[in-house]
């Protein structure tokens, strides 16, 4: 159902934070310490709490979850504004690791917000979600946020009281561990959502470089319309989609029909 923006976060005895507490709040993403993104959500953070930015120090978009294992890894400061702020030399899923032993533990992790969404079957190779994904195997809560893009740059001064929105919408009591959160360009309010399970056409599309040699891109095609209800029909009608997520991807109903 569509809801109103609250002005402030509701305080009682059930949620588990209020902004009168100090939160800890570890901010990642995919798209690497330059980008604007991951500013504008630590902004919006720091009205709940105190952020700590952990970014990759270069592009890690579509790792999905992967973890660095056959190297050292190392973080190193760097000057961002205000923020405690540090480089990885590793996966956005490293960022967060490191991000929780540097600070030894946090309240809150958030991912983003990426540069482009992350619906449907985005999931599965998105690092943003990962960085997310990340957190919830060390017990922290998490959410993931992506901007639709539509080719103009981003306006994220005026994104900010959705994002904002969307971390009070978080902080609600008996709310999920790991959630997938995705914004129109203007967004109308906020949809508790399914994921869009589509069918699509893979396609490789060969081209060649200046020098003749053949290079590939990977590109999909859905080939069946959102479900009303799911996060890309949300996104498609300007709501923030909010999508819950779980590690666990057993197929319960074909596990129940195996073991009859």
């Amino acid at each position: 159902m569509w809801e109103e923006y609250p002005p402030t976060l509701r305080i009682s005895k059930k949620n588990r934070f209020s902004e009168r507490e100090s939160m800890r709040i570890i901010v990642a993403n995919d798209d690497g310490f330059y980008s604007p993104g991951i500013y504008a959500l630590a902004e919006a953070a720091s009205r709940f709490g105190e952020v700590l930015i952990m970014a990759p120090d270069g592009e890690q978009s579509a790792m999905s979850h992967a973890i660095t294992i056959q190297r050292p890894l190392n973080y190193r400061p760097i000057k961002l504004d205000r923020f405690e702020a540090y480089r990885v030399n590793g996966t956005p899923a490293d960022c967060v690791a490191l991000g929780l032993y540097h600070w030894g533990g946090a309240d809150l992790i958030l991912s983003g917000i990426n540069l482009g969404s992350n619906l449907g079957h985005d999931v599965w190779h998105s690092g943003t979600v990962a960085a997310a994904k990340q957190a919830t195997f060390f017990g922290v809560r998490a959410a993931a946020f992506s901007l639709d893009l539509n080719g103009d740059e981003p306006d994220y001064e005026a994104l900010r009281p959705h994002v904002e929105a969307a971390i009070r919408e978080l902080l609600e009591a008996d709310r999920p561990m790991l959630v997938n959160i995705n914004f129109p360009q203007n967004p109308q309010g906020i949809l508790w959502t399914h994921q869009s399970v589509r069918a699509y056409n893979g396609q490789i599309m060969e081209s060649e470089d200046p020098r003749g040699r053949k290079h590939f891109w990977f590109g999909v095609v859905p080939l069946t319309n959102p479900e009303e209800g799911s996060d890309r029909w949300a996104v498609e009608h300007n709501y923030v989609s909010m999508t819950p997520l779980r590690s666990d991807l057993t197929d319960e109903e074909w596990l129940r029909k195996l073991r009859r």
